[in-house]
């Protein structure tokens, strides 16, 4: 167990504020960026990793981008090729979720 900063394992600003909000509980990247167990804090409240688990791009469901802010898993598909120049959808690419949760109790 580590305490990570939440910029390494989310993106942006955006991505934190989401998971503020409770609208974001679950992200896929492209490499591990955290263990189960470790916490990250984002404007003083702080969060836990649950689960880190390697998968496919084709893996994912709809209940997948809903996690993580999207309606549905078309809407979740048209954001990553938006917002990453060089992404191309293939179902066998390699991808790692790290689930997250808010912890209340620290």
């Amino acid at each position: 167990m580590a305490t990570i900063d939440a910029s390494d394992l989310l993106p942006n600003e955006r991505v934190e504020q989401t998971a503020l909000s409770g609208e974001l509980t679950q992200l896929h990247r492209g490499d591990r960026y955290a263990d189960a167990g470790d916490t990250f804090e984002i404007d003083g409240v702080t969060f836990v990793v649950t689960a880190v688990d390697e998968r496919t791009l084709g893996d994912l469901t709809d209940a997948d981008a809903r996690a993580e802010g999207s309606e549905d898993l078309a809407a979740y598909r048209r954001r990553l090729e938006a917002v990453h120049d060089s992404f191309e959808w293939d179902d066998d690419s390699a991808v790692v979720r790290h689930r997250f949760e808010r912890r209340d109790d620290a």
